[in-house]
């Protein structure tokens, strides 16, 4: 099939690089050239393992075209996916979908034959309807149907979710929609079997019930955390007892920082935003974003009781600053109110990041990227463990920081307190 990814941001190019790598013709689609520039000079804008090699596989098989030309990428594709940004508006819970409708203005005017529009960007309910009155003079010809299509994609682990999903969803009441659609996600439900067709409004709502259910999650067990470092329990004995519950499961009960990333904190607060137009209280969600936003101010206030208050001058080492591995995203990181509070405290800050220097923290003052882990720890008081890269597992901190006194702080429960107690470090994780 032929395809059209409209934005090549993380969702678009994702997506479209693993439909093409499925033997469709993709094109992707952006107004911003220069990205499209690199992107055609086989450079990858963000960090997601494995993505690099699909992509210049494909481009030189020639599925894969990246291109400004909006009206040529549309009319020569059968499927259309929206794949923008829909972040929160300042100052609102709500998301912003102008350059979800600006897309769908553009598609008004050069649309002449059947297309399929299909929503992939996170949208509130109703959108989809929103949409498809724009579309009006086309949907009255029988030109287009709109389509719901959430994704599912963690980032770190896209191109696995791709091929491997839980399940694809669509929602639409069109026959031939829903059939076009199971035609080309065939390769991919021949593995899992697990295609689910519902309406539109409720492909938009299990997007949104899915991540908030997972904030969920984290902000529960996060606030038993609190209680287990008070009792003596470990939070870690917790998760695992729970989580193999069957009703419960494993994932998303490992207790941290608090949630971040482009799609929980948003999200939650988009779905309240649809709630309260519809006059419905969630209050359980309300209660997981007060939760989660506590959860940094709390992580401050550890960091600070660890250090005896004395804070002044003293080297702190942040080992992973993004707000999971395998990602450079900083969209809502826990590091960023950290070092913020720990610079207004005259520490000085060192960070490594296996995905590079971020230049979301050069603003803060006494804030340093180090290019390896031994030069960032050398001579630190304090080590955070603030994100689980793999490269943090299996560290001997004693040669590493060359210094008879240092605590850790291992946000991330990678390390045995009982080991580190015999090395006679001084160690603090989450919730023991």
């Amino acid at each position: 099939m032929k395809l059209c990814m409209i934005g090549t941001g993380y969702v678009g190019l994702v997506s479209g690089v693993c439909f093409s790598d499925l033997g469709n013709t993709v094109y992707c689609v952006d107004k911003d050239k220069k990205k499209i520039d690199t992107l055609n000079n086989g450079i990858i804008p963000i960090y997601e393992p494995g993505l690099e090699e699909i992509l210049k596989r494909n481009y030189k098989a020639n599925r894969l075209i990246f291109t400004t030309d909006f009206k040529k990428a549309v009319s020569n594709s059968d499927i259309i996916f929206i794949c923008v940004g829909t972040p929160t508006k300042r100052n609102s819970n709500s998301a912003n979908l102008k350059y979800v409708f600006d897309v769908a203005h553009q598609l008004k005017k050069i649309i002449l034959k059947y297309k399929i529009i299909v929503t992939k960007s996170t949208v509130p309910i109703t959108t989809g309807d929103k949409i498809e009155k724009i579309l009006k003079r086309l949907k009255n010809k029988k030109l287009v149907d709109v389509v719901s299509n959430p994704e599912f994609l963690r980032e770190g682990e896209a191109i696995r979710d791709f091929i491997y999903p839980d399940r694809v969803v669509v929602g639409t009441s069109s026959k031939r929609a829903n059939r076009t659609l199971r035609s080309l996600y065939l390769p991919i439900i021949k593995k899992t079997s697990r295609y689910f067709n519902t309406s539109r409004r409720g492909a938009e709502m299990i997007k949104y019930a899915s991540n908030a259910f997972l904030a969920t999650k984290i902000s529960y067990i996060n606030e038993l955390a609190n209680l287990c470092e008070k009792t003596g329990v470990d939070i870690k004995d917790v998760s695992f007892g729970m989580g193999s519950d069957e009703r419960i499961g494993e994932r998303f009960l490992r207790a941290g920082p608090a949630y971040g990333g482009s799609c929980f904190p948003k999200d939650t607060k988009a779905l309240i935003d649809i709630a309260n137009k519809f006059k419905t209280d969630l209050s359980i969600i309300k209660n997981v974003i007060k939760s989660n936003d506590k959860r940094k101010i709390l992580l401050t206030q550890k960091i600070e009781k660890i250090l005896n208050k004395k804070t002044n001058n003293k080297i702190i080492t942040f080992l992973g600053v993004t707000f999971k591995p395998n990602t450079d995203d900083m969209r809502e990181a826990s590091s960023i109110p950290m070092m913020n509070f720990l610079s207004k405290k005259k520490c000085k800050i060192r960070y490594f990041d296996p995905s590079g220097e971020k230049k979301e923290l050069s603003k803060i003052k006494n804030v340093k990227f180090y290019k390896s882990i031994s030069s960032a720890c050398f001579k630190s008081d304090l080590i955070i463990i603030h994100t689980e890269w793999n490269v943090f597992k299996l560290l001997n901190f004693k040669n590493l920081v060359k210094k008879k006194n240092f605590s850790i702080y291992d946000m991330r429960n990678i390390y045995s307190p009982i080991k580190m107690k015999h090395m006679k470090i001084r160690y603090f994780g989450v919730g023991r």
